[in-house]
């Protein structure tokens, strides 16, 4: 049986989120939005608000999310993010979920602890995912894929991000900027070609806001924590 923990929120915080969601219905609707988009982007959401709070709870909305956005990148020839969300984010999620589960805070029992990486460790990961994503751009533009280096880049960073998720590290939000000022542009593109993609787009819009705020907010934690020991 899940123990459902929904960890500490202000009402600020609590207010936004539904006014997201609400924001995001009411536009679907009015502009006859694809079902699986909006699916998509309300799971996606409380996905990234549970995560920001560091709340295990929030990988059975990822997996949910992660499989609606599977079938839009395939209509869209987005062959590497249909990859990275059917093959690699689905299990990441279920291992994400285990691994918050053994790393709760003690003191509070809701959320889990944070954490960083050291400079020099940041500079190896760079220069890896640099390496690794002109490799992938090569190969995808060699498949036909649309937009084969946007695709590319936020396919390998999602990569990382995502292992530094289940690690706890706040990099990942680092990562996660990235990925969603990209993925943003991606699929601003992809509107303007013709495809119904608002919902979408909100979403990526909304991930973005997501990965600033909380970044800055486990940076104060992390600091506070190492302060007070």
């Amino acid at each position: 049986m899940i123990n459902i923990k929904l960890g500490r929120w202000k009402k600020i915080e609590i207010i936004i989120y539904f006014a997201i969601v609400l924001a995001i219905i009411i536009n679907a609707i009015i502009a006859k939005d694809y079902w699986v988009a909006v699916v998509a982007s309300i799971c996606g959401i409380t996905y990234s608000a549970l995560a920001g709070k560091g709340v295990p709870l929030c990988y059975l909305f990822s997996i949910t999310s992660a499989g609606f956005y599977s079938l839009l990148a395939y209509q869209n020839a987005l062959w590497g993010n249909l990859l990275l969300n059917a093959g690699y984010y689905i299990p990441m999620y279920i291992w994400g979920y285990i691994q918050w589960k053994k790393n709760l805070s003690e003191s509070d029992g809701t959320e889990i602890i944070k954490d960083r990486l050291s400079n020099i460790t940041r500079l190896k990961m760079l220069g890896i995912a640099t390496i690794i994503i002109i490799i992938s751009s090569i190969i995808l533009y060699k498949f036909h894929g649309s937009h084969p280096i946007l695709d590319s880049i936020t396919t390998i960073i999602s990569l990382f991000g995502m292992y530094y998720t289940v690690k706890r590290c706040i990099e990942q939000w680092m990562a996660w900027m990235i990925v969603n000022s990209l993925s943003l542009l991606m699929w601003i593109k992809i509107m303007i070609d013709g495809a119904k993609a608002y919902s979408t787009i909100a979403m990526w819009a909304v991930y973005l806001f997501f990965a600033i705020y909380f970044y800055i907010q486990w940076d104060k934690e992390i600091k506070l924590n190492k302060n007070s020991k």
